[in-house]
């Protein structure tokens, strides 16, 4: 597995997935949040966003994190392996907010440096959602390229931790 995207909620903890998936398998990280947020929270053109998004999957070896369902398409073509972080909801809210107290006033290492940490209820609101908004659509891209791709799906921390024990143990998954 050398090209891996890992998907799911915000707070569902695919950034700190990704990293110690890096470290474990030597495959460097693309945290797409800190390419897509310019200065002040500022989005990506869309034609700018897809010139990055081609050229980064086109690399030999990579992890990326980051949902952005409009071009979920294009990684799933070029990925080797997918995992979907289907996390409580009720956990999501708690690592958001986790991680505004933890990040205030700075920027999280995962983002663009001047996008400092902040949340509002559109945000909270948006997470909350998500299972609703937005799993059915990962779930419909997912089914259709399980027969091709490695699909993994993880519900709870018990099972990421056993997924990293496993890779840890096997060198792949």
């Amino acid at each position: 597995m050398n090209r891996i995207i890992v998907i799911g909620s915000a707070g569902s903890g695919k950034s700190t997935l990704s990293q110690k998936l890096s470290e474990l398998l030597a495959l460097p990280v693309i945290h797409l949040d800190r390419f897509y947020w310019k200065p002040n929270w500022t989005p990506s053109p869309n034609d700018e966003w897809d010139e990055f998004l081609l050229d980064a999957v086109s690399k030999d070896k990579w992890i990326m994190d980051g949902n952005y369902s409009r071009t979920l398409e294009i990684r799933l073509n070029e990925a080797d392996a997918v995992i979907f972080l289907d996390m409580p909801r009720l956990l999501c809210i708690y690592r958001i907010l986790k991680r505004r107290i933890i990040y205030h006033g700075k920027t999280r290492p995962d983002l663009n440096e001047e996008c400092p940490e902040k949340l509002d209820w559109a945000f909270i609101i948006w997470v909350w959602n998500y299972k609703k908004r937005s799993k059915p659509k990962v779930i419909t891209a997912l089914e259709q390229v399980k027969d091709r791709k490695q699909v993994v799906i993880l519900k709870s921390r018990k099972e990421v931790r056993g997924f990293l024990d496993q890779v840890e143990d096997n060198g792949i998954f």
